[in-house]
């Protein structure tokens, strides 16, 4: 699984996508991120993702996007996992 630091992504490198719960990024949004829900990606995807993008998932502890990464992967995306370091 691949991964970097929020500090080291650039929005020219792919889209960034948080998938924390909705009212959690209302309250924490990551800046340059859009929000989709880990249970609605990983249930859509296929018509969410585009196989030729880059994405880079985060969240805001860093469980839900291991996982969306994980299975990302898994269907073949080129996905990145992002930590947030505090």
């Amino acid at each position: 699984m691949k991964k970097i630091k929020l500090s080291e992504y650039n929005p020219s490198m792919g889209i960034l996508i948080d998938v924390q719960h909705p009212l959690d990024y209302q309250k924490n949004p990551t800046p340059n991120s859009i929000n989709i829900y880990a249970d609605k990606l990983l249930m859509s995807y296929k018509s969410c993702l585009d196989y030729s993008k880059k994405y880079y998932i985060i969240c805001n502890k860093g469980h839900l996007s291991q996982k969306v990464v994980a299975m990302l992967e898994f269907y073949g995306y080129d996905v990145t996992q992002v930590v947030q370091c505090k």
